[in-house]
């Protein structure tokens, strides 16, 4: 048995911090054996005491530029969960350690053609060790993959098999993406405008699943009216990390939802031509573009976080024009506040629900998780999910 079953790595970032409260706050009387872990002693001593942790919470340095730090500190974990990132600058060694050590591992990754780098490298080692690596455990991509499993379980039941063709359309949502999300955008492009390989990843739907190319998907580039919803829709920056992991989920569970499923992300923006006008300047606005981001360590405040929320309706379209609906909400920020609460619970259903026997390998939440997540995000994290 592991010395603890969690390691917070990265716990004096601002995201970070958020998890190591939420775990102290929630589980703090609990059996959960957690530590805290960063490079600086003095700051983790620091944040410990700031969210009013126990002050017996296990201290533990590592760096990501040290591999042998870091395989010292995942040899020490059920579940390492890190949110350290860009991960594609600092994750490669540690997802290596984790994988070499058979050692569970969580992450916040939005970044597909780093995941498609690690599921190259290291997936076989994960299997052979017995390491769940599970990447994109915040608000990208858990709402969206478990809506989408959601959807379909709700399809089989009323039409006795999947939906082809699912929707997700954004209602409403009230919050900022975080700094590490920014960054690790920034970080992408850079690496794109280097090296074309990446750039043909970034736009492949199928980028994470490798051996399977399934049918021609929407762009989901340029404003539309969608009869779906009755209103006009736009582009949705998260849709090209989400609909890459919702494939994935389907491959890794052996196509559930078809070899000719098809799934697009869009923002609803509104009905008539105020709606398509509201479209066409979403359209424009790029919010990862300029360098007036917030910078990772920065975020929001709890009043800011608390009044957050998101709301998205999942559409599963027949082939005989039939349909079923599901929604997800969150009651938190999604960058922030609902994302550190989701990444907890990953984390902990890892630790609890899912038997590590023959689960060796890079998973996705829905791939390896999707019931028994769903069932604590439900439980714990102020998440819902409805079909019908």
């Amino acid at each position: 048995m592991a010395e603890f079953d969690i390691i917070v790595y990265g716990a004096t970032g601002f995201t970070g911090r958020l998890v190591a409260e939420y775990l102290a706050r929630e589980y703090g009387d609990e059996s959960l054996r957690w530590a805290m872990a960063g490079r600086s002693l003095t700051k983790l001593q620091e944040v410990r005491d700031e969210i009013g942790a126990p002050a017996d919470i296990p201290l533990l340095t590592a760096n990501a530029d040290d591999p042998a730090s870091l395989a010292q500190m995942v040899s020490r974990a059920t579940v390492l969960l890190t949110t350290v990132g860009p991960y594609q600058l600092y994750g490669n060694d540690l997802v290596a350690a984790c994988a070499a050590a058979g050692t569970a591992y969580v992450d916040l990754c939005g970044e597909p053609a780093w995941m498609r780098h690690m599921i190259d490298r290291h997936a076989a080692t994960a299997q052979a060790s017995g390491a769940r690596i599970v990447f994109s455990c915040g608000f990208d991509s858990i709402p969206f993959d478990l809506g989408v499993y959601t959807l379909q379980e709700a399809a089989r039941d009323k039409f006795g098999v999947p939906a082809p063709r699912v929707k997700c359309r954004i209602r409403t949502m009230k919050g900022t993406f975080s700094g590490g999300t920014f960054a690790s955008a920034k970080a992408t492009m850079v690496a794109a405008a280097k090296d074309p390989s990446i750039f043909k990843l970034l736009i492949d739907p199928f980028a994470l699943t490798p051996g399977f190319e399934g049918p021609s998907q929407p762009k989901g580039l340029l404003p539309e009216y969608d009869a779906a919803v009755g209103g006009w829709v736009a582009p949705f920056v998260m849709a090209p990390i989400n609909t890459k992991n919702v494939h994935r989920t389907n491959a890794l569970l052996g196509h559930p939802y078809g070899t000719d499923f098809v799934y697009d992300e869009m923002v609803i923006a509104g009905l008539g031509e105020m709606g398509k006008a509201a479209a066409e300047a979403l359209a424009k606005l790029n919010p990862m573009a300029g360098d007036k981001g917030p910078k990772p360590g920065e975020g929001p405040s709890k009043e800011e976080r608390d009044s957050g929320h998101y709301d998205l309706l999942f559409i599963g379209e027949m082939p005989d024009g039939a349909r079923v609906e599901a929604v997800v909400t969150g009651d938190r920020d999604p960058g922030y506040g609902s994302t550190s609460k989701m990444i907890a619970e990953s984390a902990i259903c890892l630790v609890r629900d899912v038997p590590a026997e023959g689960k060796g390998g890079i998973w996705t939440p829905g791939g390896l998780m999707a019931e028994p997540l769903r069932e604590r995000l439900r439980a714990h994290a102020g998440l819902t999910f409805v079909a019908g």
